[in-house]
Order: structure tokens, then C-alpha cells, then sequence
């Protein structure tokens, strides 16, 4: 029996697992690699060599796969996108403290030793803490990476034709969580309370690009600006609640706005596949 030969889609799907592979790959390999491969470290130990593998290989590998297509709309549609991301933003992260509240109740009744290990150190800030600002600086360099990675791949390759945007972005922020394996490795079953606003975070930042129509500029600084807020923290802790919790605020303001302007909140189904279509009005 003759086999038949691949189609369009199967191999759309070859090479699109290809690069979640890789991507997976590279970004865990950072947990795994040095401690099993001492001469590892050479590459792992520098700044340098440790983005050229995390991010670097990931973003290659995308290009390689599928070109620049996918990041066309890189910076189109900024206001639209800054308006909408940080509803968006804000909403979500109201409904992740929410989730991570319920998660610490969790903890502090069925398991209170797990609770207790939120009190250890982030293990990135303790090794930014010989020079925060050049971390705080660095947040939009890994934003960008991550973003451009995340969003700008994996989330818009993943709505299919005729498919719900809902589901791409749930499955690219699930991932987009998972890969944070620090979080796991630090603080065990604790985890579960970090996990919704990592999960939110990229859901967020998913439907800013859908709404956008494909912008990354906007979901770029909001997520440098969330990060920066951490290392800002190692200098001042009242400057860092402020650089976290004003977007957060505004985001909410913004969005009760939007919503009395009876706009629908969400971005709608797409009715056909491609990238995120151009949006008839700039609001």
C-alpha cells in the first residue's frame, strides 16, 4: 500500500511541534545542562552565551521554520494596542491575585510547609543584587525575546484556521508558565500560587496582540516594565510596589471605561485563518 504523501497541514504540524521542541528545549536546557555537563558552564555561566541558547536558538529555530511572517505587525496599531493591553493587564491580573489568594488558602490548610517556602529568595533577584540596574535595563532586552518568542510565534501560529484565539492563548501562556521552572525548583508545591499570574500574565498579553491585530511593541514594555519592577525592589521597595501596581491600576480603569462604551471586552473569533486581521477602527 502506497503511503500517502504529507499534507500542507501535517507538515504545518511537523514543523510547528519541531519548534515548540526546540524552544522547550533550549529554555530548560538552562536548568538541566550545567549541573550535568561541568563544561557546560562556559557557555551558561557567561550572560552572553546563556541568552544565545535560551532565547537565541528558540527565535533561529522560529525564522527558520516559518520566516518573519508571523512578527509583520510587530508595530502597527501602538495606541490601539497600549489601550487594550493595558485593560487587558490590569483585568487579568485582578483575576490572577484572586487565583493566588484561593491557592495560599490551599496551602495554609492542607499543606502549611509548602506554604512556607514563598519565604525563600527569588533566586533572580539574589543574582541581580551586585547590580540591579543594569537587570532592571536588561528586563526589556528578555522581554523582547520572550514576547517576540511567545507571542509573536508561538500564540499567532497556533490560531488555526476557523480556530478560537481562546484556546491558542491558553495554551501558549500554559506553556509560557511551565518553562519558568526556577519557580518550581524553588519553591516545590508553592508554586501553585506563583503559577495564575504567569498564566495571566501571557493570556493577557496574548489577547493584546489578537486585538492589535499582531502589535508586540506594547506587550514588549508592559512585560519589561513588570520584571524591571522586580529588580527595582533591590533599590526601592516603595518605587517597586508603585512601578507594579500603577499599571495595574490604570489597566482597570481603563478597561471600566471600555466597558461602558458597550465595546465588547474580548477579541472576537476569528471567522477564517492567517494572522490577526486588521481591526476596522482604531478603538
Amino acid at each position: 500500500m502506497r503511503k500517502r504523501a504529507p499534507t500542507g497541514e501535517t507538515r504545518w504540524a511537523a514543523r510547528f511541534a519541531l519548534g515548540l521542541a526546540i524552544t522547550v528545549g533550549a529554555i530548560v536546557s538552562q536548568y538541566v545542562v550545567p549541573s550535568s555537563v561541568p563544561a557546560a558552564d562556559l557557555v551558561y555561566g557567561s550572560l552572553l552565551g546563556d541568552v544565545g541558547v535560551v532565547y537565541g536558538i528558540p527565535l533561529a529555530a522560529w525564522l527558520a521554520l516559518f520566516g518573519a511572517r508571523p512578527l509583520g505587525a510587530f508595530a502597527r496599531r501602538t495606541p490601539r494596542a497600549a489601550v487594550w493591553g493595558l485593560a487587558y493587564y490590569g483585568v487579568f491580573s485582578i483575576l490572577a491575585l484572586g487565583a493566588t489568594i484561593a491557592a495560599v488558602a490551599l496551602l495554609a490548610a492542607f499543606d502549611p510547609a509548602a506554604l512556607a517556602l514563598l519565604s525563600r529568595p527569588n533566586p533572580v533577584l539574589v543574582a541581580a543584587e551586585g547590580n540591579p540596574l543594569f537587570f532592571i535595563g536588561f528586563s526589556f532586552v528578555a522581554a523582547a525575546f520572550e514576547e517576540t518568542i511567545f507571542r509573536g510565534f508561538i500564540y499567532q501560529l497556533a490560531v488555526r484556521p476557523g480556530g478560537s484565539w481562546v484556546a491558542a492563548a491558553a495554551g501558549s501562556s500554559a506553556l509560557f508558565a511551565g518553562v519558568h521552572l526556577y519557580y518550581a525548583e524553588t519553591y516545590g508545591l508553592a508554586v501553585i500560587a506563583i503559577a495564575p499570574s504567569l498564566f495571566a500574565v501571557g493570556f493577557a498579553f496574548a489577547a493584546t496582540v489578537e486585538m492589535s491585530g499582531g502589535n508586540l511593541v506594547v506587550v514588549i514594555v508592559l512585560h519589561g516594565a513588570l520584571d524591571a519592577a522586580a529588580f527595582l525592589s533591590l533599590l526601592s521597595g516603595s518605587a517597586a510596589l508603585a512601578a507594579h501596581y500603577l499599571p495595574i491600576v490604570a489597566g482597570v480603569a481603563i478597561a471600566v471605561g471600555l466597558a461602558g462604551s458597550g465595546r465588547p471586552f474580548l477579541p472576537p473569533r476569528r471567522t477564517e485563518g492567517g494572522f490577526p486581521p486588521a481591526p476596522a477602527t482604531l478603538m
